[in-house]
């Protein structure tokens, strides 16, 4: 009976599957290169497929002047809008802590103000800026890992035929049972997270346009920081909504009163109405509908084991998971 649990596929799948968790796990260290590289890889993979099907031309050449196009931009908007950004980050911090420390005569503000301390929700906020500030600002650190990621990427999608006609030997090799399984999670890896990544920036290059595009015509200040924290809480579904709604609201009074503070309440809902009804049901798969309480739980958990990062994955590795387990919605057709 023993020996039939351990010459199964599904032990082995599942054993296999440990192991390349707890790998992964180990590695956290590298987690920044690891995910970049994917990253990368995926989406450039998917822009020379597109450009190829419109442009006739060497899928070499087509790979180096994406690459050469991306890197160019790159560089252009580190060096034109970094300083400018970093200082606006480092004034948006500066005025939230002014209203944090200060005593305020609306008994309403200071009774939230009091239960958000509670809650530790600043500190949330302190470690999410500081988390930005502390890659736009060691950028040699920042940079070395964007440059690897963009090298190792662009040497897969050069060399991509050719990788995959030599990982095929591996089926014929003695490792095939061990190779067959991780091709097995490879595919649905790609299939599920990078799918739920690629929309996920969609959907918070979308949000950040339209929320700056409101925020411009309310008069906020220091808009370039104010876009760069949107962007990056826009790929936390739903909990990025609600952090972000927080400084916000916090400058909407400090500039406006309590009129901008219901103008920028009614700008977020309609924004995230058109996240919610248009922009999820035609980018994410429908497994990715979760009930709000699942959301938050794999978040807390993925936070707790990778930090930032792991606000902006947990999602897409649980719709993997879940994908891996076969676990669907039958009401779906």
């Amino acid at each position: 009976m023993i020996n039939k649990l351990f010459q199964s596929s599904g032990f082995k799948r599942i054993l296999i599957f440990a192991l390349m968790a707890i790998i992964i796990y180990a590695l956290k260290d590298m987690i920044n290169l690891i995910l970049f590289t994917f990253i990368f890889t995926f989406l450039m993979d998917r822009l020379v497929i597109f450009l190829s099907k419109k442009i006739p031309i060497n899928r070499k050449i087509l790979v180096i002047t994406s690459y050469a196009t991306v890197v160019s931009l790159l560089t252009w908007g580190l060096i034109k809008y970094l300083p400018m950004i970093v200082g606006e980050i480092t004034q948006l911090i500066k005025q939230l802590t002014v209203f944090y420390t200060s005593k305020h005569d609306n008994m309403i503000l200071n009774f939230i103000v009091n239960r958000l301390e509670e809650i530790q929700i600043s500190n949330y906020l302190e470690r999410g800026f500081t988390f930005i500030i502390t890659y736009f600002t060691d950028i040699s650190t920042f940079g070395l890992q964007i440059l690897i990621a963009l090298l190792m990427s662009l040497f897969f999608l050069l060399e991509k035929p050719r990788l995959i006609e030599f990982t095929k030997k591996f089926k014929t090799s003695k490792v095939a049972s061990i190779y067959a399984e991780i091709e097995f999670f490879s595919s649905k890896f790609v299939r599920t997270f990078g799918k739920v990544i690629e929309a996920q920036l969609i959907i918070a290059v979308v949000n950040c346009v339209l929320t700056t595009i409101s925020l411009w015509i309310l008069g906020f200040p220091q808009l370039g920081g104010l876009s760069i924290m949107i962007f990056f809480l826009g790929l936390i579904p739903v909990a990025g909504v609600i952090i972000s709604l927080i400084p916000l609201t916090i400058i909407a009074y400090s500039i406006g009163g309590i009129m901008t503070v219901l103008y920028v309440f009614i700008a977020i809902m309609i924004i995230h109405a058109i996240e919610a009804y248009i922009l999820n049901p035609n980018l994410m798969s429908s497994k990715t509908n979760l009930p709000v309480f699942y959301t938050f739980l794999v978040l807390i958990f993925s936070e707790h084991f990778f930090g930032v990062w792991g606000l902006i994955i947990g999602i897409p590795v649980f719709v993997f998971i879940l994908d891996v387990l076969e676990v669907t919605d039958n009401d779906k057709v």
